[in-house]
């Protein structure tokens, strides 16, 4: 898959990125946001959770310390959104130092539904999946702009 690279310049650029991404992805899918500290992979999961409509932005904020967060989307008839009712859950990897740890969030379950899971920090995510999977890169650009490669999902 081809990657296609957007420079965002603010916060509100990133989350509307999001919200574009969102428009594409069609549950059962794995997101996989790299990048480093401060990139903005938090922000870009705003949009696309705020996109799928299982939250608005302002609810959506890094899982970091309680390393998984679960949200349930409700798209009506007519919506361009993946129709029915499914969760969509954002995992953050980053303090996971052992399989132990990994065990302990329960991930099997969530790839045993019919799901969208975003996570961030995904180096530290070892399990094997058949779901189809998208790896965003999110990369500072100097100042607030973020450099964001995204595979070409028809956008």
């Amino acid at each position: 898959m081809t990657a296609q690279e957007f420079i965002s310049h603010s916060a509100e650029d990133t989350i509307s990125k999001g919200r574009e991404i969102a428009e594409k992805l069609r549950p059962p899918v794995l997101v996989l946001l790299k990048g480093d500290l401060g990139s903005g992979k938090t922000t870009l999961t705003k949009g696309i959770i705020s996109g799928l409509g299982a939250a608005r932005e302002e609810d959506v904020t890094s899982p970091t310390f309680n390393l998984v967060h679960e949200f349930r989307n409700q798209s009506q008839a007519g919506s361009k959104l993946a129709p029915g009712s499914y969760k969509v859950y954002h995992v953050d990897l980053y303090r996971i130092e052992s399989f132990h740890d990994l065990e302990s969030l329960g991930l099997e379950d969530a790839l045993s539904e019919k799901s969208i899971v975003i996570i961030e920090w995904p180096e530290h995510f070892t399990l094997r999946t058949d779901w189809p999977t998208i790896e965003i890169r999110l990369d500072h650009a100097g100042g607030d702009s973020r450099r964001i490669g995204i595979p070409d999902l028809g956008m």
